[in-house]
């Protein structure tokens, strides 16, 4: 995790790469996955299990407050956005869309970053070791 370091403090210091979204955070438990300033994580929702070589993190995001101009697909495309422009610079490669799913890899992980619902928009982030 500490070859990602300095990329994680750039995005932590907002130096003005992701334009659509500022980043405040890492998604706790998942430090190596940035948080969208404007979403937040409902932390008694998240599941984490595993050891050294295996694990299964998985959290879920809202939004801080909902604005009845952007419509969820609308922000759900922002998270999109930020995603494939942050994750890469975190050590994670872009695999792709599975429908609306976005797809990366890295180091024998895989994460995966889903809309689960539209109205009102919760999104899913799951980390796991690839078998």
């Amino acid at each position: 995790m500490l070859k990602y370091g300095l990329s994680a403090l750039l995005i932590i210091l907002g130096i003005g790469i992701f334009p659509s979204f500022a980043v405040a955070d890492f998604i706790e438990g998942m430090d190596d996955v940035p948080l969208p300033e404007e979403m937040s994580q409902m932390t008694q929702d998240d599941i984490s299990f595993g050891n050294e070589e295996t694990r299964l993190l998985e959290a879920y995001l809202t939004p801080k407050r909902i604005d009845k101009k952007v419509n969820g697909h609308q922000m759900f495309k922002k998270i999109s956005n930020f995603y494939q422009e942050s994750l890469p610079q975190l050590g994670w490669i872009y695999q792709g869309n599975r429908g609306n799913d976005l797809l990366f890899y890295r180091d024998g992980e895989t994460l995966e970053v889903v809309k689960e619902n539209n109205s009102p928009l919760l999104v899913r982030i799951t980390v796991k070791t690839k078998p």
